[in-house]
């Protein structure tokens, strides 16, 4: 499971590299936090819990540091008296305290609630974290806190392994969920063959051997790749059914086994494989996007098609093939064929499913008349209405908030804003200063004066730490004139403190509080506020030699943005160019290869209007919809091509060509359509607001796909059919015209 930075942002940008090799490495910790809260927090037996809560913390692993108001008052009182100990009585307590509030006003901003540190470092794996997570949740219950307070522990860290928790859980109940839509499906659209709930275990394996894949490929797990399963059920089905209903067909019409499964996979297996290959140039584009997750999603996509694929063609084929021959040798059937006929129950459903078959197909022929009697009209409203929606697909808003991806009542997310309501946010400008020398005391003037001028000229830098602090804080107050001064002064200051903020002799820590930034003014305008920073740095230059890098968490986001703008954009054009090229290799003919393009194109520009009117925005999630248009609702239109082209080859003309593809394909890919929008549907049930929103509109969508199919197409085929005819004719006639006159010529 990942969720962290990396799942957002390519290793290779040079922005991330900042971030994780001047930064995150070197300079960046973690914190979780303990946030105690009650009637009066400034009390004596709270401290001593949170002096028992420090010391078994302090204990654990990969625990670099804990900070908190027991370890403060200890300090303070060991240099008025002495001794490193807590005092006895409240009122001690709260004169300590009352009496600095320079050291406790952040970590103790009332007196109902005070703040514990957990320091660790900010490379620690996920499992380390896990583990210190579970060591502070055990030493709150051996602390035993006052019976009125309330313990909360919370922080990112928290945050992040709770999502991941909750992301394992959440993936699957969708699986189940998934798996129950397609009981219902196929009950409803499958009914006419025997064991006709057999395709979904048969997908449910493909989607283990791709759990499998996933494993030994090193793919992790994210909030945007577990919703691809429910995705790869809907789209993986439609494989197993084909292969289902051929080989039926064959055992019906041949009666023989091993020539049934032989025509099957001689026939179904290229044709599968061909709409295989076409959704996967769709879901090819999804490579092309800088965020790591998207392009995860991409390979989880294109390894799940290919396995449901192998499920469908070698497991489901030999075990409908066994049950067949397992069928004709049950005693039971036997006795059962001799009291009613063998056929007579299968020939009662075959009856029911021709007549639901009739009745589409009779809805569907009057549909495709009525288009092409309007074709102008038709296609004039489904362009403009493209149109539209490509327009208001620009005012969609964008979401980068991890927050906001998750269900809002997960208590962890609860508990973290909680503490950010009462503690203040802890978003941060990291500001890396490569320096000649650390001691260098003009470098730590600029450090002191450009600090001061961005708190107090940007209204959303809250405060500035740094080296300086410190070093004042050990000399009076001011700055020394010299180095010396400055060398001897770090050599007094611990080295956890001052880690924090140097390393080695050429490199400095800057850290601007920007609170809860991401929230508030978005990663637009983090983008903003970083290059106000940039335009001060070059009227208020740094001395000689140093070279500053801005960096952070939040300034990493930034990256996102330019992904999800013109990342999706790109995507999509080149999922249609790769599918395009796709038709033409296979088919050899612009009208084949342009026919299926064009619906598609203008499904992506309804979706744009459906996106904007139902006011989701775009996730690295939603900025996959384009793809996956292309990938799963170019199928439908090929299919009716095939028919069309087939039905035109017998001597149809197009227009009864495209009446007899729409009633006889159309109830199949209608079939078809239902089984992927219930895969789809399962998603619509996450928890996870990300995932249903994308359920929604990618339901919206396939169903928008169909509606395109059936609506656009028709006009759409006969209309560039029509006009090539006739260009075949008038240059047969000019040839023949031009033939006459040769020979005429000839002759005198």
């Amino acid at each position: 499971m990942k969720s962290g930075t990396e799942t957002f942002v390519g290793k290779d940008s040079p922005l991330y590299q900042d971030y994780d090799h001047l930064y995150q490495k070197i300079f960046q910790t973690q914190s979780i936090v303990v946030m105690v809260e009650g009637n009066d927090v400034k009390s004596a037996d709270v401290m001593k819990s949170v002096d028992r809560l420090e010391h078994q913390v302090q204990a654990t692993d990969g625990v670099i540091e804990t900070t908190s108001p027991a370890s403060l008052i200890k300090m303070v009182n060991y240099q008025m008296t002495g001794k490193s100990e807590l005092p006895d009585t409240d009122e001690e307590v709260k004169a300590i305290i009352d009496g600095n509030p320079d050291i406790f006003g952040q970590i103790i901003p009332d007196n109902t609630h005070m703040v514990i540190s957990v320091v660790m470092a900010g490379s620690a794996s996920d499992k380390a974290q896990e583990n210190i997570l579970t060591a502070t949740e055990e030493a709150v219950k051996l602390a035993d806190f006052p019976p009125s307070y309330n313990v909360i522990v919370t922080g990112d860290p928290a945050f992040s392994t709770f999502m991941n928790k909750e992301m394992n859980s959440s993936m699957g109940m969708l699986l189940g969920l998934s798996a129950v839509f397609m009981v219902i499906v196929l009950l409803l659209v499958f009914r006419h063959v025997r064991w006709c709930l057999l395709p979904l275990p048969v997908v449910l394996l493909g989607i283990v051997y791709t759990f499998g894949a996933m494993g030994y490929l090193g793919i992790p797990m994210s909030m945007v790749s577990m919703s691809a399963f429910p995705i790869l059920i809907g789209v993986g089905i439609d494989y197993a059914i084909q292969f289902h209903n051929r080989l039926e067909e064959e055992l019906q019409e041949k009666g023989n086994k091993t020539t049934a499964v032989i025509e099957t996979v001689k026939h179904t297996g290229p044709a599968v494989l061909i709409a295989l290959a076409m959704t996967a140039l769709g879901f090819f584009s999804l490579f092309t996007s800088t965020v790591p997750m998207i392009q995860d999603f991409g390979k989880l996509l294109m390894i799940g098609i290919l396995m449901c694929y192998f499920a469908s063609i070698f497991v489901g084929v030999i075990t409908i093939s066994l049950f067949d021959e397992y069928s004709d040798k049950n005693p039971l059937r036997k006795v059962a064929s001799k009291i009613r006929p063998a056929n007579s129950e299968k020939k009662k459903k075959s009856e029911e499913g021709d007549e639901s078959d009739r009745l589409v197909g009779r809805i569907l022929r009057k549909t495709t008349n009525l288009t092409i009697k309007y074709d102008v009209i038709v296609l004039g409203i489904a362009c403009l209405l493209c149109f539209g929606g490509l327009y208001l697909d620009q005012s969609v808003s964008i979401e980068t908030d991890v927050q906001n991806f998750v269900p809002q009542d997960m208590p962890s997310l609860v508990d973290l804003r909680h503490m950010g309501d009462i503690m203040g946010g802890s978003d941060e400008l990291n500001l890396i200063i490569k320096v000649e020398d650390t001691t260098n005391p003009d470098v730590l003037k600029w450090i002191d004066q450009f600090s001061e001028h961005e708190v107090a000229s940007n209204s959303h830098i809250y405060s500035a730490s740094s080296i300086v602090d410190l070093v004042k804080e050990n000399n009076g107050g001011v700055i020394p004139d010299t180095s010396q001064e400055i060398k001897n002064i770090y050599s007094e200051i611990p080295d956890s403190q001052k880690d924090r903020y140097m390393y080695g002799k050429n490199m400095l820590l800057l850290n601007f509080n920007i609170g809860n930034a991401v929230a508030d003014i978005k990663v637009t305008g983090i983008k903003e506020l970083s290059n106000i920073v940039k335009q001060d740095m070059q009227w208020m230059p740094a001395p000689p030699g140093t070279s500053i890098t801005i960096t952070g968490n939040s300034v990493v986001f930034i990256e996102v943005i330019t992904a999800l703008t013109s990342g999706r954009i790109a995507m999509t054009f080149l999922g249609l160019i790769l599918v395009l090229g796709g038709l033409l290799i296979v088919y050899r003919d612009w009208v084949k290869a342009l026919v299926p393009i064009i619906p598609m194109l203008i499904v992506i520009g309804w979706s744009g209007g459906v996106m904007s009117s139902l006011n989701i925005s775009y996730t690295p999630l939603t900025a996959t919809l384009g793809a996956l248009i292309l990938g799963v609702g170019s199928e439908y239109a090929i299919l009716m091509m095939e028919r069309y082209f087939e039905e035109k080859d017998k001597g149809a003309s197009p227009l009864e060509a495209i009446q007899m593809a729409s009633s006889k394909i159309g109830s199949a890919i209608v079939a078809s359509g239902a089984t992927t929008v219930f895969g789809f549907m399962a998603l619509l049930a996450s928890p996870f607001p990300m995932i249903s929103d994308f359920g929604m509109v990618t339901v919206i969508d396939v169903l928008l796909a169909l509606l395109a199919t059936f609506v656009v197409f028709p006009p759409l085929i006969i209309t560039l059919d029509t006009w090539r005819d006739k260009r075949k004719g008038a240059r047969t006639a000019e040839k023949q015209t031009e033939t006459k006159k040769q020979i005429q010529g000839a002759e005198i």
